[in-house]
């Protein structure tokens, strides 16, 4: 038990990393149920029966809500900063571990919550993760709308609090832990990730757990803050006050695309180490690089509206959010050509580690390019609710973030096990799951393009172009599935290689970030953590022990 209600941070950092996998499961399996009902939309379940289409839409809200919370917020930010950060700045420990403890039940508890929704009368919300009013605000709505969306928000509400605590640990032990010589100049960028990530959890969570006060003042307390008077809702008339859903849309979505960055930044700070360490060389730019990451940060708290074109909202602010959206174009594109420039010179080491940053580079790319189409008012018009945009934010939001969770276990798994996972497994893993995700998320582009509305259970209807379309869902359910498949050998590779695998020894990747120094390291530090090219003499040696690490600083020190 003292292994579970523990205020040690690697244990806790290594039980969020379950918690993660446990939501991952459950939200992967549930995604595969939504990809196999849009191509056999007769297929009955064993059990269950046949799938209507509200329970299509139970799928969907707890599929976004599964992997956007308890997944790409979880695992990348409370995971693994419990797991490296107090060692990666030389403090040992966080700030506040009982806080820390506290933070992580509260997780625990939310998801537990969140899956109580399955088993009460009518089952689960229906109205997508983002429960836009006046659906979300009305009992009577739809199935799902009642005992399953008072769960929902409670569940959500629960997070935003362990989200809160989880954020001021981190702050405050990046702010008071650093060890001696750790400057602002000298943190590696996965703090700056962590940081900026920090701060954006505190404002943003901030604002969503008072939309979830107000929703829950509406269906319960006889508020009207997002119904209007008069509304029509499921055939009765609902509303008793001037309230209005677009207020929801700027509380929600004030939260909702800074989440975005705060699922990316850490994976954005772990690519930049990473290419660094296996290319051995120094960041250029370092400074510049990690103010992108502040940039990135403070502009993604000003692009909301971008969400909200097609809602009528004045020309004048669409215009404005147009302009503060490719303005975020600037910093994201400097942190691309900053980590260009690491790999152009060839030389780099591909290790399983490595081939997953370089994955999490390209989903960065290729969906981050679509983001400047749906900045424009005019496009996003045309584009708005359909399956261009469940394409786009899934490859730069979804695939990057966890093809960057993927590269920080291979490359900290040696940290915790002291040995290494299987290369070749995990090579074979990375291959099958670049070419799938790109094979399910890529055509969904075309789906969209040709007018492919998404939440739509079937596609029915005259037109002439579902032919077409029909097609390219049959593709993309069975790459959807072939890479379903291809995370069972993920797991093997975790769980055999825990037992069984290669002793790594103290530091198999020959990095130079104070996680991997020795426990009886002087922790002192007198240069940056990727200053590799004034070292080439060590760095050219195939492994090199703590000690080496050690006369790199004190060299770095008379030269300074």
């Amino acid at each position: 038990m003292s292994r579970i209600f523990t205020t040690d941070h690697r244990r806790l950092g290594v039980l969020y990393l379950y918690l993660s996998l446990a939501a991952v499961v459950v939200g992967t399996l549930l995604s595969l149920l939504i990809r196999i009902h849009r191509i056999w939309p007769d297929w009955r379940l064993p059990v269950y029966g046949l799938m209507k289409p509200e329970d299509y839409l139970a799928l969907v809200t707890m599929h976004g809500t599964l992997m956007v919370f308890f997944v790409l917020t979880t695992a990348p930010q409370s995971g693994f900063a419990n797991l490296v950060l107090p060692a990666q700045i030389g403090g040992g420990r966080m700030a506040f571990p009982r806080l820390n403890a506290a933070a992580f039940w509260l997780a625990v508890l939310s998801f537990v919550v969140l899956l109580a929704a399955f088993f009460v009368p009518q089952g689960a919300p229906i109205s997508g993760w983002t429960h836009y009013p006046p659906m979300s605000a009305v009992s009577a709505s739809g199935p799902g709308q009642g005992a399953g969306m008072d769960i929902w928000l409670a569940s959500i509400g629960i997070f935003c609090l362990s989200a809160w605590l989880s954020a001021v640990n981190l702050l405050a032990t990046i702010l008071t832990q650093r060890c001696s010589g750790m400057s602002w100049t000298r943190m590696p960028m996965t703090v700056w990730g962590w940081m900026v990530a920090s701060i954006l959890t505190l404002l943003a969570f901030s604002v969503l757990l008072a939309a979830l006060l107000l929703l829950f003042s509406d269906r319960h307390l006889g508020s009207s803050f997002f119904v209007p008077m008069g509304d029509l809702v499921n055939g009765r008339i609902v509303g008793h006050g001037d309230g209005s859903p677009l207020l929801w849309l700027h509380l929600f979505w004030f939260f909702g695309h800074p989440e975005v960055y705060i699922a990316i930044l850490p994976g954005m700070g772990l690519a930049t180490s990473i290419f660094a360490n296996f290319a051995r060389r120094t960041v250029r730019g370092y400074r510049t690089m990690a103010g992108m990451l502040v940039a990135i940060g403070g502009l993604g708290l000003l692009v909301w509206g971008h969400h909200m074109f097609v809602s009528g909202m004045n020309p004048y602010a669409g215009t404005a959010f147009a302009l503060t959206t490719m303005a975020i174009a600037v910093p994201s594109t400097v942190e691309v050509l900053g980590w260009l420039a690491l790999l152009s010179r060839g030389g780099l080491r591909l290790t399983t580690p490595m081939l997953f940053a370089l994955g999490f580079l390209s989903f960065f790319i290729a969906g981050g390019l679509t983001g400047p189409l749906l900045a424009q008012p005019a496009l996003d018009g045309y584009l708005h609710n359909t399956f261009f945009v469940v394409g786009h934010f899934h490859l730069v939001m979804a695939m990057a973030g966890v093809f960057s969770i993927f590269a920080g276990i291979y490359y900290w798994f040696p940290l915790l096990t002291g040995r290494r996972m299987n290369e070749l497994a995990g090579k074979l893993h990375f291959w099958i799951s670049l070419f799938c995700a790109y094979g399910t998320f890529l055509p969904m582009y075309f789906s969209g393009l040709a007018g492919e509305p998404r939440h739509y259970e079937r596609l029915a209807g005259p037109a002439t172009n579902f032919a077409g379309i029909l097609a390219n869902e049959r593709g993309i359910t069975f790459s959807a599935l072939t890479l379903g498949a291809a995370q069972l050998l993920f797991l093997w590779n975790v769980f055999h290689s825990a037992r069984r695998g290669e002793p790594a020894g103290q530091n198999p990747w020959q990095a130079t970030t104070l996680e991997w120094a020795p426990p009886d390291a002087p922790l002192r530090v007198t240069h940056g953590p990727y200053d590799y090219e004034g070292f080439s003499a060590v760095t050219k040696q195939d492994t090199f022990s703590s000690e080496e690490i050690l006369c790199q600083w004190e060299a770095a020190s008379k030269q300074e």
